[in-house]
């Protein structure tokens, strides 16, 4: 008699016959109900299409909750401002403030310094300037003392270089790598200048009356390649204004002077030029408003007559913008021009204000505490005063806030109803 050793022992199909097997089953015994397979199937399409209706309502309802929190607001004027934070400063009203990168330039006739969004002094700059006057880039600043012979260039870190001047300084132009234009004058003559950071001549031209005519404004595009100068002369007793450009790369190697563009407008006093960024550039007069594209030989865009007087001039990298005073009427007309010179924002508005700027979508107008803020769509943001005289503001991240340099130093402000 033969004895089982191991009571524990089977013995096993091939799993793939097993596997087989089994789903055989159970598609026999789906089709043998009527066709229950099937309906199975149904059941998984809709299950999934039920899934993504679900998914669009909810994409529907947070876009809907989303538009709703920006109309909101956005769509209303606000009056009051609530302070939510200081950060004090010793002799704060004695200084002027500039909006620059991620915080502030602080500047006084004895120093500048960095200040960062905490109001934490980030690097400072001992001198002497009788009369400091400042050219902000986006990451490149310098101050110079009008009517003096010194110029100091800054970067996020630091000072990068010193600039000696033979002849009185009246206007500089600062680019994002630190070379700086100047227009020099004296009793006699004026020259515009070119330097690098450590003060070296860069380009040296004379100016005269009779020839290229008086400079009243230069301007230098990002990479310090172009230069643009606005001159004033007579001709044939009629006041006339010219627009020059200089390329000092190999645009310009062939031309006299580096001389590219000339451009004269009788009759009408071109007194601001400047690069809203690499490719683009006006030039602005008592009348109208020149645009020009190109960043090795500039070409006029369109010309554009001001049918209004010209009150305060501001721009951005994408727009130029305007206060313009109303005629037979009463206050301004707040008028924004894209880079192509369309009109892309006109507003009309009451209240004077000396200080205008342009901060992304937003056009800033502040004097002593009144402060009014429109959007690029019209709206009005705000319409009311701060706690403290403005020296400075601009907005930051976060709904309604805002950084205020006043005469007790920074603070952040949210606007409120």
């Amino acid at each position: 008699m033969i004895q089982r050793k191991n009571k524990n022992l089977h013995v096993v199909r091939d799993q793939k016959d097993l596997t087989d097997k089994i789903v055989e089953d159970i598609i026999k015994e789906l089709n043998s109900e009527d066709g229950t397979a099937n309906d199975l199937e149904e059941q998984i399409k809709k299950h999934k299409a039920e899934r993504r209706r679900r998914i669009v309502i909810i994409t529907a309802v947070v876009l809907a909750a989303a538009i709703g929190v920006y109309l909101l607001v956005n769509l209303q004027t606000y009056s009051q401002a609530r302070t939510t934070e200081v950060y004090a400063s010793e002799g704060a009203a004695n200084n002027n403030y500039a909006q620059f990168a991620k915080g502030v330039l602080k500047y006084s006739r004895d120093g500048i310094s960095y200040l960062d969004q905490k109001g934490e002094e980030r690097w400072n700059h001992s001198y002497q300037i009788k009369n400091p006057f400042v050219d902000v880039r986006e990451t490149c600043a310098a101050v110079a003392d009008k009517g003096g012979n010194d110029i100091l260039v800054f970067q996020e870190d630091g000072i990068k270089g010193e600039i000696h001047t033979t002849m009185p300084i009246e206007k500089i132009s600062v680019s994002e790598q630190g070379i700086v234009s100047a227009i020099l004058k004296n009793d006699s003559s004026a020259k515009i200048m070119c330097y690098d950071t450590a003060g070296n001549i860069l380009v040296e031209h004379k100016t005269s009356l009779t020839g290229t005519g008086y400079p009243l404004d230069v301007a230098l595009s990002e990479d310090g390649e172009m230069m643009q100068v606005l001159y004033l002369y007579t001709q044939e007793g009629k006041i006339t204004s010219r627009i020059a450009y200089y390329n000092f790369g190999e645009a310009g190697e062939e031309e006299t002077d580096h001389q590219v563009v000339g451009k004269d407008c009788e009759n009408t006093i071109m007194a601001s030029g400047f690069f809203l960024n690499k490719s683009t550039s006006a030039a602005v007069g008592d009348d109208c408003l020149v645009i020009y594209r190109g960043d090795k030989k500039p070409e006029e865009v369109t010309t554009i007559t001001i049918e209004k007087q010209i009150k305060s001039l501001f721009h951005s990298d994408r727009y130029i913008g305007m206060v313009l005073q109303n005629e037979g009427k009463e206050g301004y007309e707040l008028r924004l021009y894209s880079a192509s010179g369309k009109v892309a924002m006109s507003e009309d508005f009451t209240g004077d204000y000396d200080n205008v700027k342009i901060c992304g979508q937003q056009v800033i107008m502040y004097d002593g505490k009144k402060c009014s803020i429109f959007m690029r769509s019209g709206i009005q943001k705000f319409d009311g005063e701060m706690n403290n005289n403005i020296l400075e503001i601009f907005p930051i991240a976060g709904v309604n806030k805002y950084i205020v340099m006043s005469a007790n130093g920074m603070e952040k402000v949210r606007l409120v109803k």
